[in-house]
Protein backbone atom coordinates (compact mmCIF):
# COMPACT_ATOMS: atom_id res chain seq x y z
CA UNK A 1 0.00 0.00 0.00
CA UNK A 2 2.84 2.09 0.68
CA UNK A 3 5.08 1.63 -2.75
CA UNK A 4 1.26 2.23 -4.45
CA UNK A 5 1.01 5.63 -2.65
CA UNK A 6 3.98 7.03 -3.15
CA UNK A 7 3.91 5.85 -6.85
CA UNK A 8 0.32 8.00 -6.95
CA UNK A 9 2.51 11.04 -5.72
CA UNK A 10 4.94 10.30 -8.15
CA UNK A 11 2.63 10.26 -10.82
CA UNK A 12 0.55 13.15 -9.83
CA UNK A 13 3.37 16.28 -8.81
CA UNK A 14 6.05 14.88 -11.96
CA UNK A 15 3.76 14.57 -14.52
CA UNK A 16 -0.18 15.82 -14.04
CA UNK A 17 -0.25 18.64 -11.51
CA UNK A 18 2.94 20.18 -14.16
CA UNK A 19 0.23 20.21 -16.95
CA UNK A 20 -2.17 21.55 -14.64
CA UNK A 21 0.33 24.83 -13.15
CA UNK A 22 2.11 25.91 -16.29
CA UNK A 23 0.67 29.22 -17.18
CA UNK A 24 -1.75 29.14 -14.27
CA UNK A 25 -2.47 32.76 -13.84
CA UNK A 26 -3.32 32.44 -9.96
CA UNK A 27 0.90 31.68 -9.81
CA UNK A 28 1.64 34.38 -12.00
CA UNK A 29 -0.61 36.82 -9.63
CA UNK A 30 1.83 35.61 -6.70
CA UNK A 31 5.27 34.71 -8.79
CA UNK A 32 7.35 34.45 -5.51
CA UNK A 33 4.93 32.10 -4.14
CA UNK A 34 4.30 30.78 -7.49
CA UNK A 35 7.99 30.11 -8.17
CA UNK A 36 8.48 28.55 -4.72
CA UNK A 37 5.53 25.95 -5.13
CA UNK A 38 7.16 24.60 -8.29
CA UNK A 39 10.19 23.85 -6.21
CA UNK A 40 7.96 22.31 -3.45
CA UNK A 41 6.72 20.12 -6.23
CA UNK A 42 10.31 18.68 -7.17
CA UNK A 43 11.53 18.48 -3.49
CA UNK A 44 8.07 16.34 -2.77
CA UNK A 45 8.75 14.44 -5.99
CA UNK A 46 12.47 14.03 -4.75
CA UNK A 47 11.20 12.88 -0.81
CA UNK A 48 8.41 10.41 -2.49
CA UNK A 49 11.15 8.56 -5.21
CA UNK A 50 13.90 8.73 -1.57
CA UNK A 51 11.11 6.95 0.33
CA UNK A 52 9.78 4.66 -2.55
CA UNK A 53 12.93 3.50 -3.51
CA UNK A 54 13.80 2.61 0.53
CA UNK A 55 10.38 1.01 0.81
CA UNK A 56 11.02 -1.34 -2.14
CA UNK A 57 14.38 -2.40 -0.83
CA UNK A 58 13.31 -3.14 2.77
CA UNK A 59 9.73 -4.10 1.72
CA UNK A 60 7.34 -3.84 4.54
CA UNK A 61 9.25 -6.31 7.54
CA UNK A 62 6.81 -4.08 10.24
CA UNK A 63 3.61 -2.39 9.67
CA UNK A 64 4.07 1.61 9.02
CA UNK A 65 3.83 2.92 12.44
CA UNK A 66 1.72 6.11 12.29
CA UNK A 67 2.94 9.61 12.42
CA UNK A 68 5.00 8.68 15.56
CA UNK A 69 7.26 7.30 12.76
CA UNK A 70 8.43 10.89 11.88
CA UNK A 71 10.35 11.20 15.13
CA UNK A 72 12.79 8.77 15.02
CA UNK A 73 14.22 8.78 18.82
CA UNK A 74 11.15 7.73 19.63
CA UNK A 75 9.84 3.90 19.62
CA UNK A 76 6.28 3.49 19.42
CA UNK A 77 4.15 0.86 20.96
CA UNK A 78 3.80 -1.05 18.49
CA UNK A 79 6.30 -3.02 15.83
CA UNK A 80 8.67 0.04 14.83
CA UNK A 81 8.25 0.79 10.65
CA UNK A 82 11.94 0.48 8.76
CA UNK A 83 11.76 3.82 8.00
CA UNK A 84 12.51 4.68 11.88
CA UNK A 85 15.12 2.92 11.86
CA UNK A 86 16.82 3.85 8.43
CA UNK A 87 16.33 7.31 8.44
CA UNK A 88 19.76 7.68 8.07
CA UNK A 89 19.65 6.14 4.51
CA UNK A 90 17.25 8.87 3.35
CA UNK A 91 19.81 11.64 4.95
CA UNK A 92 21.98 9.86 3.16
CA UNK A 93 20.27 10.39 0.04
CA UNK A 94 19.76 14.37 0.64
CA UNK A 95 23.28 15.06 1.43
CA UNK A 96 23.97 13.37 -1.71
CA UNK A 97 21.88 15.40 -4.04
CA UNK A 98 22.82 18.71 -1.60
CA UNK A 99 26.24 18.03 -3.00
CA UNK A 100 24.83 17.70 -6.38
CA UNK A 101 23.37 20.81 -6.14
CA UNK A 102 26.29 22.77 -4.38
CA UNK A 103 28.46 21.09 -7.32
CA UNK A 104 26.14 22.90 -9.77
CA UNK A 105 26.44 26.17 -7.75
CA UNK A 106 30.23 26.18 -7.93
CA UNK A 107 30.04 26.04 -11.43
CA UNK A 108 27.49 28.30 -12.20
CA UNK A 109 29.53 30.62 -9.13
CA UNK A 110 32.66 29.76 -11.29
CA UNK A 111 31.17 31.09 -14.92
CA UNK A 112 30.32 34.26 -13.29
CA UNK A 113 33.62 35.25 -11.98
CA UNK A 114 34.93 34.81 -15.52
CA UNK A 115 32.12 36.16 -16.83
CA UNK A 116 32.96 39.16 -14.34
CA UNK A 117 36.60 39.63 -14.96
CA UNK A 118 35.65 39.85 -18.68
CA UNK A 119 33.22 42.38 -18.34
CA UNK A 120 35.41 44.91 -15.66
CA UNK A 121 38.50 44.49 -18.85
CA UNK A 122 36.13 45.08 -21.90
CA UNK A 123 32.88 47.60 -20.36
CA UNK A 124 32.98 50.92 -19.14
CA UNK A 125 31.03 51.92 -15.57
CA UNK A 126 28.30 54.41 -15.88
CA UNK A 127 28.05 56.45 -12.53
CA UNK A 128 24.35 57.89 -13.71
CA UNK A 129 22.74 54.66 -14.61
CA UNK A 130 24.95 52.30 -11.68
CA UNK A 131 25.93 50.43 -14.96
CA UNK A 132 28.54 48.30 -16.96
CA UNK A 133 28.08 50.03 -20.61
CA UNK A 134 29.19 47.14 -22.65
CA UNK A 135 30.14 48.51 -26.53
CA UNK A 136 28.09 45.84 -28.28
CA UNK A 137 25.65 46.49 -31.04
CA UNK A 138 22.56 44.32 -30.23
CA UNK A 139 19.81 45.62 -27.57
CA UNK A 140 21.23 43.69 -24.11
CA UNK A 141 20.21 44.61 -20.81
CA UNK A 142 21.03 42.30 -17.84
CA UNK A 143 22.76 41.64 -14.90
CA UNK A 144 25.10 39.25 -12.88
CA UNK A 145 24.08 38.30 -9.89
CA UNK A 146 25.59 37.35 -6.44
CA UNK A 147 27.95 39.15 -3.40
CA UNK A 148 29.82 41.33 -6.74
CA UNK A 149 26.76 42.00 -8.83
CA UNK A 150 26.76 43.78 -12.19
CA UNK A 151 24.16 45.39 -14.29
CA UNK A 152 25.27 45.68 -17.75
CA UNK A 153 23.77 47.89 -20.34
CA UNK A 154 24.49 47.54 -23.97
CA UNK A 155 25.06 50.48 -26.47
CA UNK A 156 22.73 49.40 -28.67
CA UNK A 157 20.36 48.99 -25.61
CA UNK A 158 21.21 52.93 -25.05
CA UNK A 159 20.79 54.07 -28.49
CA UNK A 160 17.54 51.76 -28.46
CA UNK A 161 15.34 52.48 -25.25
CA UNK A 162 14.77 56.15 -23.89
CA UNK A 163 15.35 57.69 -20.51
CA UNK A 164 12.21 55.89 -18.81
CA UNK A 165 12.43 52.83 -20.72
CA UNK A 166 16.25 52.31 -18.92
CA UNK A 167 15.57 53.24 -16.30
CA UNK A 168 12.70 50.11 -16.11
CA UNK A 169 15.05 48.28 -18.02
CA UNK A 170 17.48 48.56 -14.79
CA UNK A 171 14.91 48.54 -11.97
CA UNK A 172 13.99 45.22 -13.16
CA UNK A 173 17.82 44.10 -13.04
CA UNK A 174 18.56 45.39 -9.59
CA UNK A 175 15.13 43.44 -8.63
CA UNK A 176 16.58 40.10 -9.77
CA UNK A 177 19.63 40.92 -7.87
CA UNK A 178 17.70 42.27 -4.42
CA UNK A 179 15.80 39.11 -4.78
CA UNK A 180 18.52 36.83 -5.00
CA UNK A 181 17.16 35.17 -7.89
CA UNK A 182 19.56 33.00 -8.88
CA UNK A 183 19.15 31.03 -6.22
CA UNK A 184 16.03 29.92 -6.69
CA UNK A 185 16.94 29.23 -10.27
CA UNK A 186 19.61 26.74 -9.16
CA UNK A 187 17.54 24.15 -7.71
CA UNK A 188 15.49 24.23 -10.58
CA UNK A 189 18.17 23.35 -12.92
CA UNK A 190 19.95 21.19 -10.70
CA UNK A 191 16.33 18.84 -10.94
CA UNK A 192 16.10 19.11 -14.91
CA UNK A 193 19.69 18.33 -15.22
CA UNK A 194 18.85 15.04 -12.78
CA UNK A 195 15.58 14.44 -14.83
CA UNK A 196 15.67 15.70 -18.01
CA UNK A 197 12.40 14.88 -19.73
CA UNK A 198 9.84 14.47 -16.98
CA UNK A 199 7.19 17.03 -17.26
CA UNK A 200 7.86 18.40 -13.63
CA UNK A 201 11.37 19.14 -14.00
CA UNK A 202 10.81 20.48 -18.11
CA UNK A 203 7.69 22.62 -17.55
CA UNK A 204 9.36 23.55 -13.77
CA UNK A 205 12.68 25.03 -15.17
CA UNK A 206 10.68 27.51 -17.18
CA UNK A 207 7.88 28.39 -15.36
CA UNK A 208 10.42 29.04 -12.12
CA UNK A 209 12.43 30.94 -14.44
CA UNK A 210 9.56 33.03 -16.21
CA UNK A 211 7.78 33.43 -12.38
CA UNK A 212 11.26 34.75 -11.24
CA UNK A 213 11.28 37.58 -13.96
CA UNK A 214 7.39 38.40 -13.18
CA UNK A 215 8.78 38.72 -9.54
CA UNK A 216 11.58 41.31 -10.75
CA UNK A 217 9.14 42.83 -12.51
CA UNK A 218 7.30 43.57 -10.12
CA UNK A 219 10.12 44.84 -8.07
CA UNK A 220 10.57 47.32 -10.59
CA UNK A 221 7.36 48.79 -10.10
CA UNK A 222 8.00 50.41 -7.36
CA UNK A 223 10.15 52.85 -9.17
CA UNK A 224 8.37 52.67 -12.62
CA UNK A 225 4.99 52.66 -13.84
CA UNK A 226 3.64 49.00 -15.72
CA UNK A 227 3.45 51.03 -19.17
CA UNK A 228 6.94 52.00 -19.16
CA UNK A 229 8.76 48.50 -18.24
CA UNK A 230 6.08 46.97 -20.72
CA UNK A 231 7.17 49.45 -23.72
CA UNK A 232 10.71 48.33 -22.54
CA UNK A 233 10.06 44.85 -22.64
CA UNK A 234 8.48 45.02 -25.70
CA UNK A 235 11.42 46.96 -28.05
CA UNK A 236 13.86 44.73 -26.55
CA UNK A 237 12.21 41.49 -27.58
CA UNK A 238 11.53 43.02 -30.85
CA UNK A 239 15.09 43.89 -32.16
CA UNK A 240 16.68 41.25 -32.33
CA UNK A 241 18.26 41.12 -28.99
CA UNK A 242 19.43 38.01 -27.18
CA UNK A 243 16.89 35.52 -26.08
CA UNK A 244 17.94 36.08 -22.60
CA UNK A 245 17.71 40.21 -22.77
CA UNK A 246 14.20 40.02 -23.28
CA UNK A 247 13.59 38.14 -19.82
CA UNK A 248 16.64 40.42 -18.47
CA UNK A 249 18.96 37.67 -17.97
CA UNK A 250 21.26 36.47 -21.18
CA UNK A 251 21.69 32.98 -21.17
CA UNK A 252 25.03 32.11 -18.79
CA UNK A 253 25.07 35.48 -17.13
CA UNK A 254 23.35 33.44 -13.83
CA UNK A 255 24.93 29.93 -15.30
CA UNK A 256 27.66 28.48 -17.44
CA UNK A 257 28.01 31.10 -20.74
CA UNK A 258 31.57 30.55 -21.90
CA UNK A 259 33.37 33.97 -21.95
CA UNK A 260 35.75 35.15 -24.24
CA UNK A 261 33.33 38.05 -26.09
CA UNK A 262 30.20 40.05 -25.72
CA UNK A 263 26.99 38.10 -26.14
CA UNK A 264 25.98 38.00 -29.86
CA UNK A 265 22.42 37.91 -31.23
CA UNK A 266 20.33 34.87 -30.87
CA UNK A 267 18.78 32.62 -33.85
CA UNK A 268 15.42 32.85 -35.07
CA UNK A 269 13.98 30.10 -32.67
CA UNK A 270 15.57 31.24 -29.19
CA UNK A 271 14.21 34.88 -29.92
CA UNK A 272 10.80 32.75 -30.21
CA UNK A 273 11.06 31.70 -26.76
CA UNK A 274 11.92 35.14 -25.32
CA UNK A 275 9.16 36.37 -27.37
CA UNK A 276 6.47 34.21 -25.72
CA UNK A 277 8.00 35.14 -22.18
CA UNK A 278 7.84 38.75 -22.92
CA UNK A 279 4.06 38.31 -23.97
CA UNK A 280 2.69 36.50 -20.88
CA UNK A 281 4.73 39.46 -19.00
CA UNK A 282 2.92 42.14 -20.84
CA UNK A 283 -0.36 40.77 -20.25
CA UNK A 284 -0.09 40.13 -16.58
CA UNK A 285 1.53 44.04 -16.66
CA UNK A 286 -1.99 45.25 -18.40
CA UNK A 287 -4.19 43.03 -15.40
CA UNK A 288 -5.16 45.40 -12.55
CA UNK A 289 -3.87 43.97 -9.37
CA UNK A 290 -1.49 40.70 -8.13
CA UNK A 291 -4.55 38.60 -6.05
CA UNK A 292 -5.74 39.00 -2.51
CA UNK A 293 -3.18 39.77 0.10
CA UNK A 294 -5.47 37.78 2.66
CA UNK A 295 -4.46 34.16 0.84
CA UNK A 296 -0.38 35.18 0.66
CA UNK A 297 -0.50 32.57 4.46
CA UNK A 298 -2.38 30.18 3.01
CA UNK A 299 -0.49 29.80 -0.28
CA UNK A 300 2.57 29.68 1.86
CA UNK A 301 1.74 27.11 3.87
CA UNK A 302 0.73 24.85 0.94
CA UNK A 303 4.39 25.17 -0.10
CA UNK A 304 5.82 24.43 3.63
CA UNK A 305 3.59 21.30 3.34
CA UNK A 306 4.17 19.71 0.27
CA UNK A 307 7.84 18.69 0.73
CA UNK A 308 6.57 16.74 3.82
CA UNK A 309 3.32 15.13 2.32
CA UNK A 310 5.60 11.97 0.88
CA UNK A 311 6.74 11.40 4.52
CA UNK A 312 2.71 11.32 6.29
CA UNK A 313 1.58 8.71 3.38
CA UNK A 314 4.43 6.35 4.47
CA UNK A 315 4.20 7.14 7.95
CA UNK A 316 0.72 6.92 7.88
CA UNK A 317 -1.34 3.36 9.33
CA UNK A 318 -2.95 1.53 6.68
CA UNK A 319 -5.93 -0.59 7.15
Amino acid sequence: MTLALLGLHLAVTGVLLPRRLAGSARLQARPAAGAALWLALMASFLVALLLAAHHAVEPFAHEPAGLVGLFPHQEPPGPVAPHTHGWWLLAAAGAAIATVVAAVGLRAGRARRRHRAMLDLVAVRDGRWGALILEHAHPTVYCLPGRSSRVVLSRGALRLLDERQLAAAVAHEHGHIRGRHHLFRLPADTFALLFGPLPLARRGRAEVGLLLEMAADDAALARVSRSELASALCALATSGAPAGAAHGTVPGTAYGIAPGGPPGPASGGALAVAATGVLARVRRLARPGHGRRRRRLASWTVVSALPLLPYLLACAPHP
